[in-house]
């Protein structure tokens, strides 16, 4: 089992980093991709841990393609989020400190599917992701992604 903590004062240490990755996807008709979460519930863009042996951008692909159906291509960065202040712990002991970077993609093919990890997978208008339950760290990745900025967002 799993708990987030942001930002919490009573929050163990991390003792790990553990490179993770998200993928914004947008259908150019203004939806988002997100999929609910089946270990949590939360919505999220699709995303995942790095494995050994792939660079970030290939472990965006998979995980978008594990957890949704979908092939994608990376088109570009939306930020690095790196907030000491957000710590996952595990029952095992382990706490990881966030370490996600978080790109852009364009769908390429496949077909929508839920998976192990994802307990609904859609596209979501952009007016409708506010009503979601979903992460505070979460909306702010989702944010950066919906305005498009110059720059990506380093934090």
């Amino acid at each position: 089992m799993k708990q987030d903590h942001y930002h919490d004062p009573g929050a163990p240490a991390a003792n790990r980093l553990w490179p993770v990755v998200n993928v914004a996807v947008d259908d150019g008709e203004g939806r988002l991709l997100l999929i609910e979460r089946a270990d949590d519930g939360y919505w999220a863009l699709p995303g995942g841990m790095v494995d050994v042996g792939e660079s970030f951008a290939q472990a965006a692909v998979r995980e978008v393609r594990e957890e949704t159906g979908l092939d994608i291509t990376v088109t570009g960065l939306v930020g690095l989020y790196s907030d000491p202040g957000h710590v996952t712990s595990y029952d095992d002991g382990t706490v990881s400190q966030e370490c996600s970077l978080v790109f852009r993609g364009t769908v390429e093919g496949g077909v929508p599917r839920t998976s192990d990890e994802s307990r609904t997978v859609r596209f979501v208008e952009v007016r409708d992701i506010g009503s979601l339950r979903t992460h505070p760290s979460m909306r702010l990745r989702i944010s950066h992604a919906l305005e498009r900025r110059e720059h990506p967002y380093w934090g």
